[in-house]
């Protein structure tokens, strides 16, 4: 179930929105970041895809107007990718078909008890992770970050 869950929902991304996952997953981490934006090695390793493969990517969502890349004002070596309000919109209206994918093979099968118990589990090893790889996101409940709306959805 696991080994073919990515290959599902890049399957569903793609059919219903015209997205692949590891776009989804830029666009996902732009939005939960302060200020809606991320150096390009912090989304590189959100995305957990090379910066290369970043580099392609960020170029069709610039070209789409989802995203838009910056020098860092703090230091010009490095570069900032941006979500503009489109790209916004765009993952607000990819993340319930996104989120009811997760659920119907994972969530969808577990009693309410085991779905709250894998919430607490899934809590509490993902922020480490997510943290330990120098990645700030932003877990503010409100329209520009999905964080919390995306796991209540998984889990209720």
């Amino acid at each position: 179930m696991l080994l073919r869950l990515p290959a599902a929902l890049d399957a569903q991304l793609q059919r219903d929105e015209g997205i692949t996952h590891f776009e989804y997953q830029v666009l996902a981490g732009l939005s939960m970041s302060p200020e809606r934006n991320l150096r390009m090695s912090e989304l590189a390793l959100f995305a957990e895809g090379s910066l290369s493969r970043l580099s392609h990517v960020v170029k069709r969502l610039e070209q789409r107007e989802w995203v838009y890349r910056v020098p860092d004002p703090a230091d010009g070596r490095y570069t900032r990718a941006i979500l503009t309000d489109k790209g916004l919109q765009k993952v607000v209206e990819a993340a319930p078909g996104h989120v009811a994918e997760v659920r119907r093979p994972i969530f969808d099968p577990l009693t309410k008890r085991s779905r709250s118990t894998c919430g607490t589990s899934v809590a509490a090893s993902t922020t480490p992770s997510v943290a330990a790889r120098g990645v700030r996101l932003d877990r503010r409940p409100s329209r520009d970050n999905l964080t919390i709306q995306l796991k209540s959805s998984l889990l209720t």
